[in-house]
């Protein structure tokens, strides 16, 4: 069968190597496999198929140096869940058996409990048996930290495989961030590096969750999953027709040929290993200084990193090698193996490492303040009506006191010509056109609070190369929101003050559970802003899913979709809003509205202020394209972006809706919820379209640094 695309050259540092074990897997896993019924008599595979897949070739490349056990109880789970993916596929994708496909996934979570005391049903089908036995087998030795964050990505791995029976379903190719989002849960990365480190070490607990660790794990799975893509195109999508391939969502996207999505596909494969390499070797090191790593712990969190590294270089030689992939003309994974008598010379391997040298350091070459001209606009695709709170002239007034009480307008930073520039009420009367007149004041304050912090801390602590005072800084205002309302610290500056008090006016009434929500959606926000100075300091354009997914934190998405919250009630159980719709949804509404303001603010951020964190900006630094072309690929986004926020809101949540058995009363609170979040992007999309604050006649007769007569507070130290 001929290839539809030629596989492209693939970034691949890092050598394969074999564990010495594989024969000992091998033997061990066809054996298991016979034993929980994949083989004979199942219907799914026989003896052929699992010799030809070779998984236990997989898992000795891409596990190298464990003992012979711990890989021959790596490649059964490997084996187990790819019967998993072909036995759901047989008995439900290409049936479209919806209702069955997730009577068998609601089952599976009951084989993985976190004490194993507690008992288990008895297995259906050789995927429970197989699940059963494996969780068994595996957690006696890892912690319950461990546990419980494998088990999650084992749900979601399961799980998600209704989101790709539903848009086959319905012939839906999904956009590429969507894509990229649901791909790391369904495609079971993330699941992987859960047995990586039961192969490698253990991560502390107290830096698992952290940014440079769900980086690390982040840019791992997008890696595999893209190369993944690749090598399964001809397979998923020609053969089994699948929807679920990042070579077709750009194909789609883009309205490109197979092998210009294939050459993209493999161009974000290689920005995000260049993201993993970036985030080991400056953020990691530092995480273990600020978090106090032993010596042990960062040994631990080293040794993680580079199983993590050794998956990438043995998963690409297994494709290389496997029967159930198209590899054609594919090259070797590292140039390393190449060197020397096998295909490649001293000099070609100059060449490559020059090529990548280029491709990296493009990040780091834009030259900040080119004039640009005024921000251009598109044609923005948003149905929904602008409703306002008729309370917004008394926002207005209140706002400007609260800013002067609070010091906002005395810093250096802000005066009330900024302030009026940014019309903060009018984006709070958008957002919430039913709110109290209270309501619309706290609302307006806190996006007052956000949006100076924003302006604050590049102009503050950028314009000095200051992390360390910025750090502090993020430091102390964390602890300007106390779980428990009592007071410990006193205010130093604006940010501090106003802060606290909107801490003390917002959180009465809530339960601790519902403070530390809104706690961790702030401290989100400006940790966020952290990032935004590292890469300042770098002069570093971010990679693209990075920029994407980190652009909601520094939007202050959590802060305002919690306030939105808020008002919905207690009727809807608090596992919807962590459901997968109800994520991708706020998602979906939380990428548009900071697209339009990444939009309008280009010529602010660009010529004006020096900024590199703008979407439009970090799409011309990845394709090589001018601005129109990139603020066309960034319109094309918005609009599938809401599209997609349409398409859950009316085909996604009335099943889960069913699928929690919610009451009337929690139905329609969602649909209030709904209904909130159209506001969201109505009344973001009018404030933008009305302030000041981005018109190029604006930015032209303001200064854009400190105001000539003040200047910005100091930071304190802690305590």
């Amino acid at each position: 069968m001929t290839q539809p695309f030629e596989l492209p050259h693939f970034y691949m540092p890092y050598p394969a190597r074999l564990n010495p074990h594989v024969d000992e897997a091998r033997a061990h896993s066809t054996q298991w496999a016979r034993d929980m019924g994949m083989l004979e008599g199942s219907g799914i595979w026989e003896q052929a198929d699992l010799d030809a897949h070779d998984y236990g070739l997989l898992c000795a490349y891409t596990h190298p140096d464990c003992d012979g056990p711990a890989l021959s109880l790596i490649t059964d789970w490997y084996v187990w869940v790819f019967f998993f993916d072909d036995h759901f596929l047989d008995m439900f994708k290409r049936t479209q058996d919806r209702a069955a496909g997730k009577a068998h996934l609601d089952r599976l979570p009951l084989f993985m409990p976190l004490d194993l005391a507690t008992p288990v049903p008895e297995p259906q089908n050789p995927v429970e048996a197989g699940l059963a036995d494996l969780w068994a087998r595996t957690v006696p030795t890892m912690s319950q930290d461990w546990r419980r964050r494998f088990a999650v990505a084992t749900e979601h791995l399961l799980n998600e495989s209704m989101w790709e029976l539903s848009n086959i379903n319905e012939g839906r190719i999904a956009n590429p961030v969507e894509y990229i989002e649901m791909r790391r849960k369904v495609g079971g990365a993330p699941w992987s590096a859960g047995l990586v480190e039961y192969a490698t070490a253990e991560v502390p607990a107290s830096v698992a969750g952290s940014r440079p660790l769900r980086v690390l794990m982040e840019t791992f799975s997008d890696a595999v999953h893209l190369r993944n893509d690749l090598f399964s195109y001809q397979r998923e999508v020609e053969d089994e027709g699948e929807n679920s391939n990042g070579v077709l969502v750009l194909e789609k996207f883009f309205g490109c040929t197979t092998q210009q999505a294939a050459d993209t596909v493999n161009d974000i494969l290689t920005s995000r290993l260049h993201q993993f390499e970036h985030t080991a070797l400056t953020e990691v090191p530092a995480l273990a200084l600020e978090k106090g790593l032993t010596p042990a712990e960062v040994a631990a969190v080293a040794a993680y990193t580079k199983g993590l590294q050794d998956w990438q270089a043995g998963g690409h030689e297994w494709h290389l090698r496997s029967s159930r992939y198209m590899n054609k003309g594919a090259r070797s994974a590292s140039p390393w193996q190449r060197l020397g008598g096998q295909g490649m010379s001293a000099a070609d391997v100059g060449a490559l490492l020059a090529s990548a040298a280029a491709d990296r350091l493009r990040a780091y070459r834009h030259v900040p303040f080119q004039k640009v001209g005024p921000s251009r606009l598109p044609q923005f695709s948003v149905p929904y009506p602008v409703e306002l709170s008729p309370h917004l002239d008394r926002a207005r007034a209140r706002l400007v006191e609260w800013s002067h009480a609070m010091g906002i307008l005395s810093e250096g930073v802000w005066d009330e010509d900024k302030l009026a520039s940014c019309d903060l009420a009018l984006c709070s009367a958008g957002l919430d056109p039913d709110a109290t007149p209270e309501a619309l004041d706290i609302s307006a304050q806190w996006l007052a609070f956000g949006t100076y912090g924003d302006d604050y801390y590049p102009l503050v602590f950028g314009h000095r190369r200051d992390l360390a005072g910025a750090r502090l800084a993020t430091e102390r205002l964390s602890a300007c929101m106390p779980l428990d309302g009592t007071p410990v610290q006193v205010p130093a500056n604006a940010m501090e003050r106003s802060l606290a008090d909107l801490w003390a006016r917002t959180t009465p009434g809530m339960t601790t559970e519902q403070r530390q929500q809104l706690k961790n959606a702030i401290d989100a926000m400006t940790e966020s802003w952290l990032w935004e100075l590292s890469n300042q300091t770098q002069n570093r354009i971010p990679d693209p899913v990075d920029y994407l997914e980190m652009r909601r934190a520094t939007f202050g998405a959590d802060l305002t979709l919690h306030l939105c919250r808020m008002g919905v009630g207690p009727s809807v159980p608090p596992e919807v809003y962590r459901s997968g719709p109800v994520r991708a949804l706020e998602n979906a509404a939380v990428d548009y509205a900071y697209l339009i303001n990444d939009v309008f603010s280009y010529q602010k951020e660009i010529e004006y202020e020096g900024e590199i964190h703008n979407a439009i900006l970090v799409v011309q630094n990845f394709f090589g394209c001018d601005y129109p072309t990139a603020l066309g690929i960034v319109d094309d986004l918005m609009t599938q972006r809401l599209e997609q926020f349409e398409h859950i809101a009316g085909n996604e949540l009335p099943v889960l809706y069913d699928d929690f058995d919610l009451s009337d009363e929690a139905r329609a609170a969602m649909d209030a919820y709904v209904a909130d979040l159209r506001h969201y992007v109505a009344g973001i999309l009018n404030w933008h379209r009305t302030v000041p604050r981005y018109r190029a006649e604006y930015l032209a007769g303001r200064a854009h640094g400190f105001l000539p007569d003040r200047a910005p507070a100091p930071v304190l130290s802690p305590g």
